[in-house]
């Protein structure tokens, strides 16, 4: 149990309060900060890709379904992985499903990348029960035109990423073992929310956000920050199906 402190209602009112006006200041700068986003400049893209998918193969244009604004996760799973896709991805990509409803009524498409063949993610989307297309980028140039996969020697060039494979952590050690990949394999896959716009018969990259992002983390997380013991120290992100209970 994490340390707290007991005290009256009063009490807590007051301290309440003075969160209250710490939260008022953050909705106020994610307000800012929203708006600066939606100022980013449009980038069209020049070259066509051309993905597969559950239904054959579909350009990126295709992927938007008719609607005008395409959000995508880029699900760790290169095609290096023989274990499955990062354990916390899947934990992510178990929570899109709700959403895609809302977001089909409000012009916004919702799918899922990844750069392991469209076989493996069948299969995995089926073992997870998802329901939100899952499209591979296997073979193509896109998830390294767009910041979504690092070449190898691009990765090496990167410290922070040179330093994690010189010196790996023991949770990424864990990590590696999860999906079954070396740590040069595994770590050339960026988690990451990309989105783009479709106008006049051109696709724009308009944003990209990537781990460790809060907002590319599991929702459950962030209920997890309104409960008292916050999220459990030294918790591992697991595969819903590989809780012991």
């Amino acid at each position: 149990m994490t340390e707290h402190t007991i005290g009256t209602r009063e009490e807590w009112q007051a301290a309440r309060d003075e969160l209250s006006k710490l939260e008022a200041e953050y909705a106020e700068l994610d307000q800012k900060v929203t708006e600066q986003r939606r100022k980013l400049p449009w980038v069209p893209l020049e070259k066509e890709y051309v993905f597969d998918t559950e239904n054959g193969k579909k350009t990126l244009a295709e992927l938007f379904e008719g609607r005008s604004q395409l959000l995508a996760y880029n699900i760790m799973y290169g095609p290096d992985y023989e274990l499955g896709a990062c354990p916390g991805c899947t934990s992510l990509g178990d929570q899109l499903d709700g959403p895609r409803l809302h977001l089909s009524h409000s012009d916004v498409t919702l799918i899922c990348f990844s750069r392991a063949p469209i076989e493996r993610l069948i299969a995995y989307k089926q073992r997870m029960g998802w329901e939100f297309p899952y499209v591979s980028t296997y073979g193509t140039e896109f998830p390294f035109d767009v910041g979504l996969a690092l070449k190898p020697e691009q990765a090496r060039q990167i410290p922070q990423v040179k330093e994690m494979l010189d010196n790996p952590p023991e949770f990424l050690q864990t990590w590696a073992k999860q999906v079954g990949a070396k740590l040069e394999d595994g770590l050339r896959e960026a988690p990451s929310f990309i989105a783009f716009a479709r106008d006049n018969g051109t696709v724009y990259h308009t944003y990209t956000v990537t781990a460790p992002d809060p907002f590319v983390a599991p929702y459950h997380s962030f209920l997890l920050r309104r409960t008292p013991k916050g999220e459990p120290e030294g918790a591992w992100p697991q595969r819903k199906d590989e809780y012991p209970d």
